[in-house]
């Protein structure tokens, strides 16, 4: 049934429940007829009032998946100790055999000859490669080939959007069904968008 069937038939209801019915006079819904035409109008301007309205989503809970991130490369500061430690064995054999001679100060001033060159490096002295992650590991190079070195398809991560109430974990709903989509989502004509319709 359409929205102008139902019309009609609710007019037909309408003046079956009227006082002044007569059940011996045919009620004309024919086509053309006068009640055919009014719920003709009536579904018409129905139709245009919803088509006017504006509705307002006050309900939504569903999960979000990240296809791909990338981010740029990162300065990482450097401890002393990291660019100091291939340099720990080479100073340490050269104190075993420069104490006995007298040279543990000159081993000494060496180390601090190479901490201070070194010490410009702590901050900022190396760089960690952006990370370029997506769903499935297949960018395009320039030339149209596939390359999947190029994109590790390694990115996992999942989250959520909401209006109302925060369901505060992805765990408190699930939209895969219509059970669960009917639930956490809605979408309503509000009372003062509707009077503007009037």
């Amino acid at each position: 049934m359409g929205l102008k069937e139902d019309l009609i038939k609710a007019k037909v209801q309408g003046l079956k429940a009227s006082p002044t019915y007569n059940p011996s006079i045919q009620i004309d819904t024919s086509t053309g007829s006068m009640i055919e035409r009014e719920a003709h109008y009536m579904s018409r301007a129905i139709i245009n009032a919803l088509m006017d309205a504006n509705f307002r989503v006050t309900q939504l809970n569903a999960p979000v998946v990240l296809e791909d991130i990338k981010t740029p490369d990162l300065p990482v500061n450097v401890e002393l100790e990291t660019l100091l430690g291939e340099y720990k064995p080479v100073l340490k054999m050269l104190r075993k055999l420069g104490d006995p001679l007298g040279l543990g100060g000159l081993i000494e001033k060496l180390e601090d000859e190479i901490a201070a060159a070194v010490t410009p490096l702590l901050e900022g002295g190396s760089t960690l490669p952006g990370l370029d992650l997506a769903k499935r590991g297949d960018r395009d190079d320039d030339d149209g080939s596939v390359n999947y070195l190029n994109r590790i398809g390694a990115l996992e991560s999942t989250g959520y959007v909401y209006i109302g109430d925060d369901p505060d974990s992805q765990d408190q709903f699930d939209v895969s069904d219509e059970d669960g989509q009917r639930q956490h989502t809605t979408v309503k004509l509000l009372e003062d968008d509707a009077r503007k319709l009037l």
